[in-house]
C-alpha cells in the first residue's frame, strides 16, 4: 500500500517542502519546492505560500506530515526557532485543521534520520574507519547556525534520533592566537559569548577570514572565491571543524560514525579534506585509538533534511515508533 508523506525542513534562510511516496521499505521523491523563509511572517503564511505554488501534494492530502525546524521542539507541538522571527505552534486550530497527522522535530534530528536513507548511503567518506553497526551515530553541521543530533538503533528495528542544542555551547579556543581571535570576534561582532554556532557557521567563516586577512567578505563570497590549499583561513576553519567533530564524537561515543551536513561544509568541502581536519579529529592523548576507528562522512545533498523527515514519517506509518 502506498502512502503519501509531506516532509518540511524549515531553516533560517530557506524552507523546503517535499512530497514522498512510500511503498514498503522504499521512499520515492515525487516533488520538491523551496520557499524563502523570511518572505513569510508566520508559519501559517508559509503554508499558504506553499498552497499557492504548483506543488503536487496539499498538506491535508498527506498521510503524515513531518516538519523539521531549526530550533528546540517542546512537547512535539511547539518550536520557536532562534533564527526565525516566528514560531511553529501545532496547537493553533488554523494550523492543526490543515494537517491530519503530524510530527514536529528538530532539523538535525531529520539530518540524523537521513543517514539511514539513500542520502546517507551516498555520503562521501572523509576519514575512513570501522563503523559499528549497532553504534551511535553523531550528526552535526553548520549553515546559518550549528546543528547536532545523534542516532541510535532500536531493539525492535528502526532507529531513534535524539536532539541536541550543543551549538549554543561555548567553543573551545586553545592557543594564544585563537584567544586573540575570540577577543576580536567579541569586540568586532559585539558578542560576549562566542559559541560554536558563531565559530563554524557561515558568519564565523566571515569573521575568521577578516581576522586573518583583514578582508570583509560575506560567506557566499568566500565560497565563490574558493579557499586554496595554502589559505590560512581554510586551515583554521578545518582545525576548528575537526575539533568540533572530535568533541562531539567523544560526547556521544559515535562508534557508528560521524556525519557532517550543513551548507558550510557542502559549499566548502576543502574544510573537511584539509589535513588539519583529520589531524585535529584524531588528536586525543587518551582516546586517539578509539577516534582512529570512527569514520567521518560528508552529506552534501541539499535536500538531506527532507529525506530524513520522510524516513521518520515512514517509520511512524509502519508503527515502529508509536504515534506522532
Amino acid at each position: 500500500m502506498k502512502h503519501n508523506i509531506l516532509a518540511a525542513d524549515i531553516g533560517g534562510t530557506n524552507s523546503r517542502f517535499a512530497w514522498f511516496q512510500t511503498e514498503g521499505a522504499d521512499l520515492h521523491l515525487m516533488d520538491v519546492v523551496w520557499l524563502p523563509t523570511r518572505e513569510a511572517d508566520s508559519f501559517l503564511r508559509l503554508l499558504e505560500q506553499l498552497r499557492a505554488r504548483p506543488f503536487s501534494l496539499l498538506p491535508e492530502q498527506a498521510d503524515i506530515v513531518v516538519i523539521a525546524a531549526a530550533g528546540p521542539v517542546e512537547g512535539g507541538l511547539y518550536c520557536a526557532p532562534p533564527y526565525i522571527s516566528w514560531d511553529i505552534d501545532l496547537r493553533r486550530p488554523e494550523i492543526s485543521s490543515l494537517l491530519n497527522r503530524v510530527a514536529l522535530i528538530n532539523d538535525f534530528v531529520a539530518q540524523a534520520y537521513a543517514c539511514k536513507s539513500p542520502i546517507g548511503a551516498s555520503a562521501k567518506c572523509i576519514l575512513s574507519g570501522n563503523a559499528v553497526s549497532e553504534g551511535t551515530i553523531g550528526v552535526l553541521g553548520a549553515g546559518t547556525a550549528l546543528g547536532k543530533a545523534m542516532l541510535v538503533p532500536l531493539p525492535e528495528g528502526g532507529f531513534h534520533a535524539l536532539p541536541s542544542e550543543g551549538g549554543h555551547a561555548y567553543f573551545p579556543f586553545l592557543t594564544d592566537r585563537e584567544a586573540a581571535f575570540q577577543r576580536f570576534y567579541q569586540k568586532t561582532g559585539g558578542e560576549s559569548h562566542i559559541t560554536a554556532n558563531l565559530v563554524v557557521s557561515g558568519r564565523g567563516l566571515s569573521y575568521l577570514h577578516r581576522f586573518l586577512t583583514g578582508e570583509r567578505l560575506a560567506p557566499e563570497e568566500i565560497s565563490a572565491r574558493g579557499l586554496g590549499p595554502e589559505s590560512e583561513t581554510l586551515a583554521w576553519a578545518a582545525r576548528f571543524y575537526g575539533r568540533l567533530c572530535r568533541d562531539f564524537a567523544l560526547d556521544v561515543l559515535a562508534t557508528g560514525g560521524v556525519y557532517v551536513a550543513g551548507g558550510v561544509a557542502a559549499r566548502n568541502p576543502g574544510i573537511l579534506l584539509h589535513e588539519a581536519f583529520g589531524k585535529e579529529f584524531r588528536d586525543s592523548p587518551t582516546l586517539g585509538r578509539l577516534l582512529a576507528r570512527i569514520p567521518v562522512f560528508l552529506i552534501d545533498h541539499e535536500n538531506s533534511g527532507l529525506w530524513g523527515a520522510a524516513f521518520l514519517g515512514r517509520q511512524l506509518l509502519q508503527g515502529k515508533m508509536g504515534r506522532a
